[in-house]
């Protein structure tokens, strides 16, 4: 028996969000809002976060700074019985901060990305990553740093652990088509629609998740609204999303993410991974924060029963 469901290694830091404004203050200035809440941000995180709340026994590889923020965060990990022995502590930057706006029209970020910075895999412990049954990797950048996620993809197949990967958004714009290649050796690959057809270079959705099943044996592609697809060994699953009311859509793509590998994790066919994916990022999309809506295992299939039947 391993130690650990789920090993996950990535990014962490706060989330300072700031709702309800119209408009930004022009310069001298001072504009009153609704209300501004400190939060746990970062995808790795957010993801470990909705998966302990499922019931799953977790560790979280990241980088902190030495400071207030970073305190907090262990506290927030600990709080939900994550595990955060092999958390790495900057000697030189401070914790990241993202600072989300929340107009009424759009949403936009400032960020930080402080201790974020300086994570590599090739820092990891790989010894105390084994305690886990499955790993979940984030924080791909490209070119920048393909070379050690293939390294570390292999070291983890030879361990004999399952992985799971999000690909995340590619902030450089560079779109690296080696991700594909990459992809074959991933047990569950996710994207969103947008990344998907950045990467594959499609005009639709369809096509995209067609081509991307040629390289990977499941590949989960988030569509929003509309639900998500799976497609495993050649075979595709849709599942409609939930119809709920959205207040932050921040952090949905990563409690899907939880959802579907808390699936996984306990052998559900890809059609109820899905399932639970969807009603993860529905419930999380109905409050300020990443965090704020992460759902127990009671919740998710109460909400799940609620809606059959209904067509979503």
């Amino acid at each position: 028996m391993k130690k650990f469901d789920a090993v996950v290694i990535g990014d962490v830091n706060i989330d300072l969000i700031v709702a309800g404004y119209g408009e930004p203050p022009l310069p001298g200035q001072e504009v009153f809002v609704e209300n501004m809440l400190t939060q746990v941000g970062g995808g790795a995180a957010l993801f470990s976060l909705a998966l302990a709340k499922l019931g799953m026994k977790l560790a979280f590889h990241g980088i902190l700074g030495k400071d207030y923020y970073g305190q907090y965060l262990l506290d927030q990990f600990e709080q939900s019985g994550i595990d955060t022995r092999s958390m790495i502590f900057s000697d030189k930057n401070r914790t990241g901060i993202t600072i989300a706006l929340h107009p009424e029209k759009d949403r936009s970020f400032i960020t930080y990305a402080g201790s974020n910075a300086e994570l590599s895999l090739r820092r990891i412990n790989m010894k105390s990553v084994t305690e886990g049954r499955h790993v979940h990797l984030t924080g791909y950048k490209g070119s920048a740093n393909h070379a050690e996620f293939a390294e570390t993809v292999k070291e983890l197949k030879e361990y004999g652990l399952s992985i799971s990967f999000d690909t995340g958004w590619d902030n450089t714009g560079e779109w690296y088509s080696g991700i594909l290649e990459l992809a074959g050796q991933i047990d569950v690959f996710f994207m969103n629609e947008t990344e998907a057809l950045h990467y594959t270079g499609c005009e639709n959705v369809e096509e995209a998740i067609r081509l991307l099943s040629k390289y990977a044996g499941h590949v989960v592609v988030k569509l929003g609204s509309k639900g998500a697809t799976a497609v495993v060994n050649g075979k595709t699953t849709y599942h409609p999303g939930f119809r709920v009311k959205s207040v932050n859509t921040t952090g949905a793509g990563d409690s899907f993410n939880a959802g579907y590998i808390y699936g996984y994790l306990t052998g559900e066919e890809p059609k109820k991974c899905l399932e639970y994916g969807n009603a993860c990022g529905a419930l999380s999309v109905g409050a300020y924060g990443g965090s704020t809506g992460a759902a127990d295992r009671e919740t998710i299939e109460r909400m799940i029963a609620e809606h059959a039947g209904s067509g979503h």
